[in-house]
């Protein structure tokens, strides 16, 4: 007797950590003072400096695994 398959295409997501410090600059700070004259944290260029600074592959801690089907689907 004859057997079939099906091929179905799937994705592995894998999710790390990493913490990262941000030293603070000047280039950190919002350009407008407040109006009590205090400049604050931008947090927009927080979170850039923290992404720059994550690159590397160094001290990434896996957090968890996935498996999902694709969603495209195409012969392989």
């Amino acid at each position: 007797m004859a057997t079939y398959s099906v091929s179905v295409r799937l994705r592995r997501t894998v999710v790390e950590e990493r913490y990262v410090s941000v030293p603070i600059t000047e280039a950190l700070l919002q350009s407008d003072p407040d109006e009590d004259g205090a400049r604050r944290l931008d947090p927009d260029k927080l979170v850039a400096a923290a992404i720059r600074l994550g690159q590397d592959d160094a001290d990434w801690r896996p957090e968890g695994r996935e498996v999902t089907m694709h969603p495209i689907q195409k012969a392989p």
